[in-house]
């Protein structure tokens, strides 16, 4: 008879997903039983809380210097709970994603009038009808959207651990399937907003089939989704053929199934040709929802992208793989400098022709992911800490501008107040009406072209020149390409300094509202600008350490 041996857990590394999955349920829960009087109040404060009880194990395994796994492994490093496992990068990560959701909950969290101004009364009546118009004069308030958010949290932190390639689909979905919900319940514009909500459900599902067409394929080849087993059964029939000095080949199977994962992370990530969502749903989405997808959003993804492409956790024999993708990097390293080149050169063209704040704002999201990608193309251990770096300071800043764009409003007829002033003319004169406002969006704009003294400048250093240091002739054209398209990108963000300062000041009918909440958020992403540009080893020797310990 066998007996059952059950798995060593280790609760301190499993907490901080649990604590945030834990409080989306518990905020379910409120959405049922507590008052609607208090229940934005009591949803903030959990979310908070939820973020900060999760914070507190990842700064513990921080200090520790922890890199062990959610279980023991066993002889072929292979891991059942869950498929997670846990090392530096991913705290690394888990630590990034869990500030930048709090920043997010704050922006979730403010109103004006009494009621949560970005997201509709009523998500679920038809826009301009009478239930609607009813909801808002009622002052309901839309506050499911705290666990929905806490729910897509959780599965961006299980995708930066993920071990198993089925753990990180199903995480894929996880952090998906709420945003589709979140990017249709603007308070303003509404069938924009649900039109953009419907855009990326459908190329998001579109996505998804792509990663797990690729996931079947691998799992047919290799008969396991775990990445440690992956690495194995895919490097020991190169490593023989190279001991019987034959020339190993690339096997196109393998090769096909990457391409197809890689297309779904892509997506997410808003890279070209996979962009085309980006700057349709940053435009329709409530704007805190807007900030929350590029900072969040696209550090998870990548955080996807480095677990497929970096060695995985050693095995209790002490025997480390070559990565999945990093095994392949040979026959994929063309592709991913192409994706990249043509990532930089349409996110920096195209938004030199927006009028759109948000519009634009989601263009320059795809030059980032493109001016990120020159660090992972370069195949390189030593650009990691740069491709951490640029992950996290682009999130901050991002937050930070989209919780400006919500504070900048139009001035309706009757005087009343009316959604954000998303055109770049009515931000004219800006640096009048709002010094404050005017002169934080000024360092937003100056960081996101790469400007020195800024944490821009030193994240797009740091990928350049690991890509320049490589001595390969492609790598060293694409980092040009990228210095090329800073250039390029930092017109529009200039024009926009132009207009708030230089412009006629009487022409744009905009005024701005108060948000506590928001300016904490957006106070917090400019001192990070400023911090992390004028001392940038705070975060790069934080992020070296992450990678060495690994």
């Amino acid at each position: 008879m066998n007996s059952f041996t059950p798995p060593v857990v280790d609760w301190l590394a499993v907490a901080p997903v649990l604590a945030v999955l834990g409080t989306g349920v518990i905020g379910v829960l409120i959405e049922a039983f507590v008052p609607r009087k208090i229940r934005r109040t009591v949803q903030l404060a959990l979310s908070l809380i939820g973020l900060l009880v999760a914070f507190v194990p990842l700064a513990i395994m921080w200090g520790g210097g922890r890199r062990a796994a959610l279980i023991e492994f066993d002889a072929q490093g292979g891991g059942v709970l869950l498929g997670m496992s846990l090392d530096q990068v991913t705290i690394f990560l888990q630590i990034g994603l869990v500030v930048m959701g709090a920043m997010s909950i704050l922006l979730f969290g403010s109103r004006g009038g009494g009621v949560l101004d970005s997201i509709a009364a009523a998500p679920a009546t038809r826009p301009e009808s009478a239930a609607e118009r009813a909801a808002e004069r009622a002052g309901r308030q839309a506050t499911e959207i705290f666990p929905l958010t806490m729910f897509s949290i959780g599965g961006m932190m299980i995708i930066c651990s993920a071990n198993d390639l089925l753990t990180m689909f199903v995480a894929l979905e996880v952090l998906s399937l709420p945003l589709y919900i979140l990017c249709g319940l603007a308070r303003h514009q509404r069938l924009r907003s649900q039109e953009a909500s419907l855009k990326y459900f459908l190329l998001g599902a579109f996505s998804s089939a792509f990663f797990l067409f690729g996931m079947v394929m691998m799992y047919g080849y290799a008969g396991t989704l775990n990445l440690s087993q992956l690495s194995m059964r895919i490097a020991d029939p190169y490593i023989s053929a190279v001991r019987q000095g034959q020339t190993p080949q690339w096997e196109p199977f393998v090769l096909v199934a990457l391409l197809l994962m890689l297309v779904g992370l892509l997506f997410k990530v808003g890279a070209v040709p996979f962009h085309s969502w980006t700057p349709d749903v940053y435009e329709g989405a409530p704007t805190p929802v807007s900030a929350f997808m590029a900072a969040c959003t696209k550090a998870a993804a990548f955080g996807a992208l480095l677990r497929l492409m970096l060695p995985p956790v050693p095995t209790s024999g002490g025997v480390e793989y070559p990565g999945v993708v990093w095994f392949f990097s040979d026959a994929l390293q063309p592709a991913l400098i192409v994706i990249s080149i043509l990532t930089m050169v349409v996110g920096s063209a195209v938004a030199i022709r927006q009028t759109d704040v948000k519009r634009m704002l989601g263009y320059s999201s795809v030059a980032h992911a493109g001016f990120i990608l020159c660090g992972l193309a370069s195949f390189d251990l030593l650009a990691i800490p740069g491709v951490l770096f640029y992950v996290l300071v682009y999130g901050l800043s991002s937050i930070a501008a989209f919780g400006i764009v919500s504070l900048v409003r139009v001035r309706n007829e009757d005087g009343s107040i009316g959604p954000e002033a998303k055109n770049l003319s009515q931000w004219d004169g800006l640096g009048r009406r709002s010094p404050l406002l005017a002169a934080f969006f000024s360092i937003l704009m100056l960081a996101f072209a790469g400007f020195p003294l800024t944490s821009g400048f030193i994240a797009k250093y740091g990928v350049f020149s690991a890509a320049v240091s490589t001595g390969r002739p492609w790598l060293i054209f694409l980092a040009v390409v990228g210095v090329v398209m800073s250039a390029v990108a930092a017109s529009f963000y200039l024009r926009v300094i132009v207009r708030m300062y230089f412009a006629d000041h009487d022409a744009a009918p905009t005024v701005t509202v108060g948000g506590g909440l928001t300016m904490i958020a957006v106070t917090v992403g400019v001192v990070a600008t400023i911090a992390f540009g004028v001392y940038p080893d705070l975060l790069l020797d934080v992020a070296g350490t992450a990678m060495a310990a690994r």
